[in-house]
């Protein structure tokens, strides 16, 4: 599988910005599993589609901003690094995607924010794609997350 099979075009205009005013009337789109036929309904009917035995749970985690945009050091060139995971807190090591990756190699530094505020340096190259990077920061992790994710 390929990164690139990820990539599609979505025009800004259909990103929600921010939530609907009143939040139980939301769209909710309902796929009938046995017979694939599609409804549009608003949230607040989700409970029309659940039995007596039926287990609700809410999700109230927060996605965290994976996709970063930086620059290569020395050449300036415009890099996107997409964060998969974090490897190891106290070292800042981080399992990433580069796009684009041919030119991204080991010893690399990676600036990214206002000003080149973060620092990434490239440790180990994991797939065509893949690398380990570690982010040269001092700092409590805390604070080191958000600044990341600034």
């Amino acid at each position: 599988m390929k990164l690139s099979q990820f990539k599609f075009k979505l025009p800004e205009e259909r990103i929600a910005m921010h939530p609907s005013k009143y939040r139980d009337e939301a769209r909710l789109m309902v796929l009938h599993k046995n017979t694939g036929k599609i409804e549009h309904k608003i949230f607040k009917d989700i409970l029309d589609y659940f039995d007596d035995k039926d287990l609700f749970i809410f999700n109230d985690t927060k996605v965290f901003p994976a996709r970063l945009y930086g620059n290569k050091e020395k050449t300036g060139a415009r890099i996107e690094v997409f964060l998969l995971r974090e490897l190891n807190e106290d070292l800042r090591l981080w399992d990433v995607l580069v796009d684009p990756a041919r030119k991204i190699r080991i010893g690399n530094k990676l600036y990214f924010g206002e000003s080149d505020s973060m620092v990434a340096e490239v440790i180990d190259n994991t797939t065509s794609r893949g690398r380990t990077l570690r982010f040269l920061y001092d700092g409590p992790h805390a604070e080191f997350k958000k600044a990341l994710y600034a």
